[in-house]
């Protein structure tokens, strides 16, 4: 079933919507959530949330693109869990390393009132992705929004895992460069 048709169940208020939604789009999202939480009973757990926060998000809100609104739900969600579940051991696990690796690129934000400079950020990030050949940019956003480990990454593009690292430690220092450029605060 189309994206738009899925929304529209949920603009009705129609039950369905999640069942479809569940059939559609539960692998995509039971890949993020695992590969975040490395359980897949926690993975199965933050879907089933996923789908509650979709049911509770849409309307008002109304995705463009409802794989990448589920996708970030569930990322968002299984995140969370994350740290709840590790709160004393932080620094183990994929998730705490790659997004460790990104703490020197991009500055951490504290109040609503960087709103504005997260904005900016996003904008540059983005910039920075669109003007990377595909194969690397899909590595990044594999390592950095799917939380995928570098073995997997490795296995995926036929590459050994350091030159996988070596290519993410390239790109994270080409983005800081590119952040410093446009004067993001670093």
């Amino acid at each position: 079933m189309q994206d738009s048709k899925i929304i529209a169940l949920y603009w009705q208020r129609d039950e369905s919507a999640v069942t479809v939604t569940a059939a559609q789009y539960g692998s995509y999202c039971k890949t993020i959530a695992y590969n975040i939480l490395q359980s897949k009973e926690d993975a199965e757990e933050c879907v089933n949330d996923t789908w509650l926060a979709a049911w509770q998000s849409i309307p008002p809100k109304h995705p463009e693109r409802l794989g990448a609104y589920l996708g970030k739900l569930t990322r968002n969600i299984a995140i969370n869990r994350y740290h709840q579940a590790n709160a004393q051991k932080r620094g183990r696990g994929q998730v705490a390393l790659a997004l460790g690796e990104l703490d020197e690129c991009i500055p951490a934000q504290s109040s609503v009132e960087q709103a504005y400079d997260e904005k900016l950020l996003v904008d540059a990030i983005n910039r920075f992705l669109r003007a990377q050949p595909v194969q690397k940019r899909n590595i990044f956003i594999r390592r950095y929004w799917y939380l995928c480990p570098i073995g997997e990454i490795a296995a995926h593009y036929s590459m050994s895992e350091s030159k996988v690292t070596s290519l993410l430690f390239r790109m994270r220092k080409a983005l800081r460069s590119q952040l410093a450029k446009e004067d993001i605060a670093l």
